[in-house]
């Protein structure tokens, strides 16, 4: 029981970035580039945290600092690019099975570097049913993918990403605050990000006018979704991960993106009319049935 905030913390999470997608949706449609989404995301969720947690600005030494580098490029700047390069080469579909075996990337990549996070037979075949739901749920009746092995490789590499960001979490969380891990995270994502808008912005044959949009005729759609992007989905979700990271333990923790693409349906569902197919529904309770039975106690 004592670890019911931890799983509440986590499922709170999901759901909201599982709403994501809508949001960037809206924003990418108003003429504002996927790097510049991350960018105004991240910078405004880091101005949030510099306020209320501002006290502390380095880690003990320059390896924690490095991790926090680290942390900052793995499960921000380098993750987010990958996703959504791929997402302009391969299908949607492709992309979110692909970045969604992260879960299992994260348990292998801790079993193979921390003795005491051995998977037991009960979380393998846990997390082995939970994907094979979460794939019948992103399908959603669409048996057909066209597979594009570049953009593959970018959603593949993107879950790898997010495993190592997982292994860096491990090496520091218990010994800084959550608050200060993600204050970092989104310095050094920032920090990283920049190089990648400048070279996009001088490599566009015509001047990028994204700003002009926060001013325009769709200011206020545009600024809501900004706002939910950088508050909710950054500063809130970031802080909160973290800390149920600390809670649950790395590999419990994210096998909760698993759950991601069952949220993103029901959203699409709901607020854009999307169809949810009679494999989209089998998908989420196998996918159900996966979570309840790797995350249960042995």
């Amino acid at each position: 029981m004592k670890d019911i905030y931890g799983h509440i913390g986590a499922l709170l999470v999901t759901a909201v970035w599982g709403t994501t997608f809508v949001s960037s949706k809206v924003l990418l449609n108003n003429g504002i580039r996927p790097e510049e989404i991350f960018f105004m995301r991240f910078l405004l969720a880091y101005i949030c945290l510099a306020i209320v947690s501002h006290k502390r600005l380095w880690a003990d030494d320059w390896k924690d600092e490095l991790t926090m580098c680290g942390l900052g490029i793995m499960g921000g700047s380098l993750y987010f690019l990958l996703e959504n390069i791929a997402l302009t080469l391969s299908t949607s579909a492709e992309v979110c099975i692909l970045v969604c075996t992260c879960p299992l990337i994260t348990a292998l990549f801790m079993a193979c570097f921390y003795k005491d996070k051995q998977l037991s037979k009960r979380q393998l075949l846990g997390s082995a049913v939970a994907f094979a739901g979460m794939i019948m749920v992103v399908l959603n009746g669409q048996l057909i993918l066209h597979l594009n092995p570049v953009g593959d490789i970018l959603a593949f590499s993107a879950a790898i990403t997010w495993g190592l960001y997982s292994l860096f979490m491990r090496r520091v969380m218990g010994r800084y605050s959550p608050d200060f891990i993600t204050r970092k995270i989104f310095f050094y994502g920032i920090a990283t990000i920049l190089p990648y808008i400048g070279y996009t912005r001088w490599m566009a044959s015509t001047p990028d006018t994204w700003y002009t949009q926060l001013t325009g005729d769709n200011a206020s759609v545009i600024w809501c979704n900004i706002l939910f992007l950088g508050l909710i989905a950054s500063f809130g979700a970031y802080l909160l991960w973290n800390w149920a990271m600390c809670r649950l333990g790395v590999v419990n923790c994210t096998n909760y993106v698993y759950l991601q693409p069952m949220v993103t349906m029901l959203v699409g569902a709901a607020v854009l009319d999307e169809q949810i197919t009679i494999m989209g529904l089998c998908g989420m309770i196998v996918l159900t049935l996966g979570m309840a039975r790797a995350l249960a106690k042995p």
